[in-house]
């Protein structure tokens, strides 16, 4: 079993900044990819960072330059770090890992989602 459990969060007023954590742990043969998506009330789950294996981030259009995802030597910590938080980046925020497990499976595996509030 393979579990991602998400820190961090919460309210923050426009301008200000965040830092998510998530640890993924559990029967783990590798992880291919950790990253970050946000679903809004009433929209799609949408990408915001997703880091591959050699270090590549590939950012949202509406994030980049604001937001900035990292994973620890050992890769199974991801961060992100949100700077200049607008409103419309309210939303719940989900970590997401590319994993194959110690069964030699290979699923998308998510946390339990982080509730971002960016409000005056």
């Amino acid at each position: 079993q393979v579990q991602l459990v998400e820190s961090g969060g919460g309210r923050v007023q426009p301008g200000g900044s965040l830092r998510l954590s998530c640890v993924a742990s559990g029967n783990i043969f590798k992880i291919h990819a950790m990253g970050w998506y946000r679903q809004a009330p009433g929209k799609q789950r949408e990408l915001v960072a997703d880091v591959a294996g050699g270090g590549h981030t590939n950012y949202a259009d509406s994030v980049k330059g604001r937001f900035t995802s990292s994973r620890d030597n050992a890769g199974n910590t991801v961060a992100l770090q949100m700077n200049s938080l607008k409103p419309e980046d309210t939303a719940v925020y989900y970590c997401m890992g590319r994993i194959t497990s110690s069964m030699a499976v290979t699923n998308e595996y998510w946390g339990q989602g982080t509730q971002v509030t960016v409000s005056s």
